[in-house]
């Protein structure tokens, strides 16, 4: 496709030279060696009218009749309408190998090339070393330049044997490739890949934060508890915590932000009550535990039910995304408006596909990953009291998805089942035993749907 468009240098340096009479004429071997385009004709023609000598060796043309250059012209003319063909059908495969998953285009570093139409694979050496990046960075304690020296310490090089540079790492810690996604950064579009991400979204957006500012990063002096954990409602910032006068106060530093600053007591305060709705009752607990193993009595049957389900949503995915094409090919639907969508269906079916995969490869039964979860909810608050500060954090991270502070109010959500464990209490029944759910049923159906969505839930 070089030879395609209308910026050739060297084909540029030769006009050049015939102009300034340092040649007396050009030998070519074929027409469309020496025009893949009509402006490179254009020019040519120009020094064939000024009388420089210019053969052909293929062709036997007497240029300087009207009947050689009549012919020179529509060979020169069918020479720009085959490159111009070729181009469209090398983007045709370009993209059709996009929509297979498969990157086109040489393995990015931590990744290896494994032969035409097929996924990279992960670099056995490279590729635990970019991970390990992806994990320091969203850590906030390390800037491109720092992190650039520590990796080159441990031992990570390009593929010449060279440092990673700053700037290297800047593009590698915003390319989606190692969540397992393809972007096009021409045009922002995303597919899904059909390659072995890396890492999880999770890090990657923790570390997209962190480069766009909206979370703390650099080296810190006092291992404060609830360091990099909240965040400004208004702002969207992560707080930043001092102490004065013997209590720790965090506070945005967002100029003109209403919101002020909130001690730490208080956040430990709202921690404690969230933690505290996980624990479960007796009842709970012993109806909890004969429904987990009445699930692993009948787990086979059940998990083919489940296969089935997430198969057929995925079939209706792809059905949907056929339809949004042939919609856009039609003129029904805008660039933008099929781009939104079309990544929406994609990410959709990304979800669909992992989830499939978690209960096809999964090490460990659902009904035991459940099992992990009960227990892991209900001594959630006995856990974080005998932790240090590190596992407090963590162990916040792994059970809430949202941590924020609006005005001086601490809110946290806890992630997708813990929350509707926690909510429970709102759908007890009105008779005599109030303590026993009305929707314990509803309850387990969310747990496997969550134990499939993700199998890490124990800490």
């Amino acid at each position: 496709n070089q030879l395609a468009k209308s910026s050739r240098p060297i084909f540029g340096e030769m006009l050049k030279c015939l102009r300034h009479g340092e040649a007396g004429g050009l030998i070519v071997h074929k027409i469309d060696r020496s025009a893949r385009n009509l402006k490179d004709w254009s020019e040519l023609g120009d020094l064939i009218d000024e009388g420089i000598d210019v053969r052909f060796v293929n062709e036997g043309l007497d240029l300087s009749s009207r009947g050689g250059r009549l012919s020179a012209d529509i060979q020169a003319v069918v020479a720009a309408d085959y490159i111009r063909n070729l181009r469209e059908e090398t983007i045709k495969g370009f993209y059709g190998r996009l929509k297979q998953g498969i990157l086109p285009m040489p393995a990015p570093l931590g990744y290896l090339d494994c032969g035409a139409g097929k996924p990279k694979g992960i670099d056995p050496v490279r590729g635990p070393l970019i991970a390990q990046a992806f994990k320091l960075y969203a850590e906030g304690l390390f800037s491109h330049e720092s992190l650039s020296d520590k990796m080159f310490e441990l031992g990570l090089r390009t593929k010449s044997g060279k440092r990673v540079t700053a700037t290297a790492w800047s593009l590698i810690l915003n390319n989606p490739f190692y969540t397992g996604s393809i972007r096009i950064r021409k045009n922002g579009m995303q597919y899904p890949g059909a390659h072995e991400p890396l890492i999880s979204q999770e890090s990657f957006d923790r570390v997209r934060d962190i480069m766009l500012g909206k979370s703390h990063s650099g080296p810190h002096k006092h291992d404060f508890l609830f360091r990099r954990l909240f965040k400004c409602d208004h702002c969207g910032f992560t707080l930043i915590p001092e102490r004065q006068k013997g209590h720790v106060y965090y506070r945005c530093q967002t100029r003109d932000c209403p919101m002020t600053t909130v001690r730490e007591e208080v956040i430990q305060d709202e921690v404690n009550r969230s933690l505290e709705r996980l624990r479960l009752s007796d009842s709970e607990n012993k109806y909890f535990s004969a429904k987990v193993e009445e699930l692993k009595t009948h787990w086979g049957e059940e998990e083919n039910k489940m296969a089935a389900a997430i198969q057929l949503k995925l079939t209706q995915t792809e059905d949907r995304l056929n339809r949004l094409i042939d919609a856009y090919v039609d003129g029904h639907l805008d660039p933008d408006s099929f781009t939104k969508r079309k990544t929406t269906l994609h990410m959709e079916g990304q979800a669909l596909q992992s989830q499939l995969q978690n209960l096809q490869t999964q090490k460990a039964s659902i009904p035991d990953k459940i099992r992990e979860f009960l227990e892991l909810a209900n001594n959630a608050c006995l856990l974080y009291e005998s932790s240090f500060p590190a596992e407090k954090r963590e162990m916040l991270r792994r059970i809430t998805s949202n941590r924020i502070v609006r005005e001086k109010t601490p809110v946290i959500t806890l992630d997708s089942a813990f929350q509707v464990l926690a909510n429970r209490s709102k759908y007890q029944n009105g008779g005599p035993s109030r303590s026993i759910h009305r929707t314990w049923e509803d309850l387990v159906a969310v747990f496997i749907g969550s134990a499939v969505m993700s199998l890490d839930v124990a800490v």
